[in-house]
């Protein structure tokens, strides 16, 4: 895949939800509160998997999941809530379609100390972006980093996640994803120089 790094008010593809046994009241609530969240929902599965067609289907099927669930949600951070449906879909796909070549086993003590103390991390992916009209450069670089390193990077830099949301998608402690969040902003930053195969040999 060599598409563009897409954010926020990325095209998506027209959803289709299947009826499933919810109120009308809860149809309306879906609507209004889960919809306007498809561009990020279609985002991060493409960035997961790395394939338009196979994002398209997974997300659609997070979608839904979310949707025959959605009787269930009791209110709280809604996009937090929609990408947890999709990052877990997308990995339950991963495992089933893809026999963990695309998974890196994700050492959370390790991840949680890491240090945060090396001074300044340089610039974000947003801001290489940006500089110098690099996006097909940043977009290749993000697609070499692991599934784990990818989702942080694209849930903080192209959908604006705070770190609890980032916290509660993936299901780990805040701490470790600012632990994270760094050592995958230093992997991407050698993977556009052209030495990420060193940084994952030695930190992964």
């Amino acid at each position: 895949m060599s598409s563009p790094v897409r954010g926020k008010g990325a095209d998506v593809p027209e959803v289709s939800v299947v009826p499933v046994a919810l109120d009308a009241q809860d149809q309306l609530r879906f609507e209004t509160l889960v919809l306007p969240h498809l561009d990020a929902a279609f985002n991060l599965a493409r960035w997961l998997l790395r394939s338009g067609a196979d994002s398209e289907d997974v997300a659609q099927e997070a979608l839904l999941r979310a949707y025959r669930f959605f009787s269930g949600y009791h209110g709280g951070d809604v996009r937090a809530w929609l990408l947890q449906i999709v990052r877990n879909t997308c990995y339950t796909w991963l495992e089933k379609n893809r026999h963990g070549k695309e998974m890196t086993a994700f050492d959370e003590e390790t991840h949680a100390t890491a240090s945060l103390s090396r001074g300044d991390p340089g610039p974000t992916p947003e801001t290489l972006a940006i500089e110098g009209d690099n996006r097909e450069r940043l977009a290749h670089a993000l697609e070499s980093l692991p599934p784990r390193f990818r989702e942080v990077l694209v849930l903080r830099e192209l959908e604006g996640c705070s770190y609890k949301e980032i916290s509660v998608i993936t299901a780990i402690p805040i701490g470790t994803v600012m632990s994270t969040l760094s050592r995958a902003r230093r992997q991407l930053q050698l993977a556009l120089v052209g030495h990420a195969p060193q940084e994952s040999a030695h930190e992964l």
